[in-house]
């Protein structure tokens, strides 16, 4: 008798728990009850994976609230496997309270699940228990003739030829895995330093000084930084924000009524970064009334539309103007509907010229002009993605002050439903990368903006950051900051036009951002000699992999036929770690395509096998 196909998943975090999930619901119409031997490589928890671990600090949040977290399809997502209902964050919280879940959780997380309401930011220790228990969900889906084993170990290597089993090297058994498929779901991985970190380490080595490369900040050792000491940090996103945490909570610090009391170990951080202002704040309330309509021009049609043509695509030229006229059409229509005093055109008659203005035309900013009154109830995409353009203040104490009236703005702005037409642009944002992910690799400047308008920091974490500011523990360097490495003083130095002939001077500096998932780059032997192997990478180093199931793509284009990946590493990556509930996240039709696949393809190879028998 035959042994039984053999699938190895590598990488156990949300991806590789969302393939097994959808392996579990397609065997029974794919596979049927034919025998499989599932093995999941991770050296970190099945469920959470590395960044979702369950031992990592209290104090870390997640970027999302409960209600806006799902592991599970609905009828929104466009997939060709079956629906399985699940609950969403919240609602898993709601059956833990009540008895019908009994979740892998110590005490006190079991404590923050009993006070979770769905507009909870919760911990991340919390969402690890979330995603075991779905771990575990899909595992008692799967068929009794499905077995899965774990190793909690890294996997080192895939070799093997397309026409035959693969082997998996793994770090701590002499014998490799054989597979008859592979799928890749690794998540975030470390880099090798790129020339300038190079350069910036090797300068610290040299005159004692500190130098923190990018890095997922939870991981990071950060004792080296001293207390009451002056810290550059370059970056103004998420990974400052556990930063900012870690180093002041985290050390004993606290917030009380808007104050924040220090302990007296913190340092002094001065933060930068292209911009040189913080993430938009989450939104703080829920949308009402009219539903904004489903993608007016980011349709699927223009998306076949842009890969049927030849040669590369120019995202600014081929792709933003467009992108930037459908989040208009977002923003314009729930102006319009909720808020039709601030307009002076009927919505009817602004729709049809809006359609027939060219993006980024004068037609249209005057159409704009015309039938929104007030600039402030116009949509400035320039604007937002680089608000302190064109501005200097005249010393570093002004720029704190205007720094800190721009966060409260922001602040009150994102929690006033009076300007809804902000959350009907993020869920533009949200179907525009819906599309956008099937175009591949479009650069990093999309998915940085996305980031930056939302997928920001909790409002909770810029008030803090605000209370910081007051405190004098962090401070503000302005937008477009340089660091420089003086030699002759041994010491890091920063500036800004911002606040021009203003410097600041450190012997530590932090890059607060993590690590671009380049294979060209990746200290991952597993990524690194796939790429050596022959794997396609884009120009900026992205796994390339087919769109229809995520098949790894060779260097001639042709996809292999034993080798799946998906992740923030391929050009299937998308807007965030999860979906949030009914807005057909694109993830899960990529989960449900690959494993889809896997399974036909290893039930053909288990009838051959037995005929061959």
């Amino acid at each position: 008798m035959s042994a039984a196909p053999t699938l190895v998943v590598i990488g156990g975090g949300p991806r590789g728990t969302g393939v097994i999930e959808r392996i579990a619901a397609n065997a029974p119409e794919l596979y049927g009850d034919s025998p499989l031997d599932i093995h999941l490589v991770d050296p970190h928890p099945a469920g959470g994976g590395r960044i979702w671990r369950p031992d990592q600090s209290p104090l870390l949040w997640m970027n999302s609230m409960a209600e806006d977290v799902t592991m599970f399809t609905d009828d929104t997502v466009q997939l060709a496997g079956p629906v399985v209902d699940g609950p969403a964050l919240h609602a898993w919280a709601e059956d833990v309270r009540a008895g019908r879940v009994t979740p892998d959780a110590e005490p006190a997380v079991l404590a923050e699940i009993h006070g979770l309401t769905g507009q909870t930011f919760p911990s991340r220790r919390l969402q690890s228990a979330y995603l075991r228990w779905t771990y575990r969900r899909a595992l008692a889906a799967l068929p009794p003739t499905v077995t899965v084993h774990e190793h909690r170990t890294t996997a080192l290597a895939v070799t093997g030829p397309r026409g035959g089993r693969q082997r998996v090297r793994l770090k701590d058994r002499t014998e490799p895995l054989l597979a008859d498929l592979v799928v890749l779901t690794v998540g975030h991985l470390d880099a090798e330093p790129e020339p300038e970190q190079a350069e910036l380490s090797a300068f610290a080595a040299r005159h004692g000084l500190i130098h923190l490369p990018p890095d997922f900040t939870a991981d990071t050792d950060l004792s080296a930084l001293p207390a009451g000491e002056p810290v550059i940090v370059r970056g103004f996103g998420l990974a400052f924000v556990d930063l900012m945490v870690l180093l002041t909570e985290g050390r004993g610090g606290r917030h009380e009524n808007g104050v924040y009391v220090p302990s007296g170990q913190e340092p002094v951080l001065y933060v930068g970064s292209r911009r040189g202002v913080p993430y938009h704040s989450k939104i703080g309330y829920t949308w009402t009334g009219e539903r904004p309509p489903p993608p007016r021009y980011l349709t699927p049609r223009w998306a076949d539309g842009l890969l049927g043509r030849p040669g590369p695509l120019d995202f600014r030229r081929d792709v933003w103007p467009l992108v930037a006229k459908e989040l208009g059409h977002a923003h314009y229509h729930r102006l319009f509907t909720a808020h039709p005093e601030r307009t002076a055109l009927e919505f009817e008659v602004f729709e049809a010229k809006y359609a027939a203005a060219d993006p980024g035309s004068p037609e249209l900013d005057g159409l704009v002009a015309a039938a929104v009154p007030d600039p402030a109830d116009r949509l400035d995409l320039a604007a937002l993605d680089r608000p302190l353009d064109g501005t200097t203040y005249e010393s570093p104490e002004a720029l704190q002050d205007g720094l800190r009236a721009y966060i409260t703005d922001d602040l009150t702005r994102r929690h006033d439903p009076g300007h809804s037409a902000d959350l009907a642009v993020f869920v533009g944002l949200l179907s525009a990368y819906a599309q956008l992910v099937r175009l591949g690799d479009i650069g990093g400047w999309w998915h940085g903006f996305f980031s930056y308008l939302a997928s920001g920091p909790p409002g909770p974490r810029l008030e803090q950051l605000l209370a910081l500011s007051r405190a004098g523990i962090v401070r503000f360097l302005g937008a477009s900051v340089t660091v420089t490495a003086d030699e002759e003083r041994g010491l890091f130095r920063a500036t800004s036009p911002t606040v021009p002939g203003a410097r600041t001077e450190a012997r530590a500096l932090v890059e607060a951002r993590l690590p671009d998932p380049s294979l060209r780059h990746t200290a991952s032997p597993l990524l690194r000699t796939l790429y050596e192997g022959g794997a396609a990478v884009t120009d900026t180093g992205l796994l390339a992999v087919d769109p229809a199931d995520s098949r790894v793509l060779d260097r001639d284009g042709t996809p292999h036929p034993r080798r799946f990946a998906l992740g923030p590493f391929t050009t299937a990556r998308n807007s965030g770690a999860f979906t949030r509930p009914r807005t057909g996240g694109p993830a899960f039709r990529q989960n449900d395509d690959a494993a889809r696949a896997a399974l036909a393809f290893l039930r053909d190879l288990s009838c051959r096998d037995r005929l061959a028998s």
